[in-house]
């Protein structure tokens, strides 16, 4: 595969984010680290606008761009969590990028981050250096919602309770509703999630919680420490559930995260492990 080819293949997955002109985002391909980051269900790239510039030049912003969304807009979206999580696995390991790598989801992307983490140590590839969860209930409590369900007017007023509308109350219902066949395919991925019993991973593991998000308490969101066997911190923001998509609160998670990756250039890296039998 030639040079061109394979950048044409990566911009599908993981499209650069945009940075500052004068010096550009590093490439992910040489940066001494990677933040892959997954955004919450119907969301896009655009969730992490800005945040190379926060997190400096040592760490690749690495967003991944899901089926159905920006320039893959014609593709069909994943219903279901396994095979897209071995399809991003897949992406991750034919481009080289699943190594010196974080990982960051947000929601629906904690959840496929942490799938995702999963197949690539059953393929015996190198584990995260870190997982960041964020606005996420451990993977062990999804499946108890049906929101992917709802017509059209009651699912928008479930977002909007949750503070996710955003532009869409500005710009009205129809474009609410051109987001809506992505917006179902993800919830239904979640939805229809079963969690089955595995070993934790071994990689250390932040969780990120919010004082106002109905559907990832700090309760729901702490139940991710026995997922790993790695050091486990939760820290507890104020906001709703997309307390990621601005204000004081986006600032001090990109600053807690800053923290964290920039300890992980003293700390050793962790060889591949296998899995082995475990009973949660």
């Amino acid at each position: 595969m030639s040079p061109a080819d394979l950048l044409s293949q990566r911009s599908a997955w993981f499209p650069r984010p945009v940075a500052s002109p004068a010096a550009g985002p590093p490439d992910p391909a040489t940066a001494p680290l990677r933040l892959v980051c997954f955004s919450y269900a119907g969301g896009t790239v655009s969730a992490f606008r800005g945040w190379q510039e926060h997190l400096g030049d040592t760490v690749a912003v690495v967003p991944v761009q899901l089926p159905g969304r920006g320039l893959r807009l014609r593709e069909r979206p994943y219903d279901t969590m396994e095979p897209l999580a071995e399809a991003v696995a897949d992406a991750l390991d034919e481009h080289r990028l699943a190594h010196d790598y974080a990982l960051f989801g947000h929601s629906m992307g904690a959840l496929l981050a942490y799938e995702v983490a999963c197949v690539l140590r059953r393929r015996g590839l190198p584990p995260p250096r870190h997982l960041f969860v964020s606005g996420s209930r451990a993977p062990h409590l999804y499946g108890d919602r049906a929101d992917h369900t709802l017509p059209d007017a009651a699912l928008r007023e479930v977002i909007r309770d949750l503070g996710g509308l955003g532009d869409a109350d500005t710009l009205g219902a129809a474009y609410f509703d051109r987001r809506l066949p992505v917006l179902r395919a993800d919830l239904q991925a979640c939805e229809r999630y079963g969690w089955h019993p595995r070993p934790p991973l071994d990689c250390p593991t932040t969780a990120f919680s919010a004082t106002e998000d109905p559907i990832a308490t700090p309760e729901m969101v702490e139940a991710w420490r026995p997922h790993t066997t790695g050091s486990f911190l939760r820290r507890h923001l104020p906001g709703n559930h997309f307390f990621l998509n601005g204000g004081p609160s986006r600032d001090r998670l990109l600053a807690h995260l800053g923290t964290e990756l920039d300890a992980l250039g003293t700390t050793p890296h962790r060889k591949a492990t296998r899995e082995a039998t475990w009973t949660f």
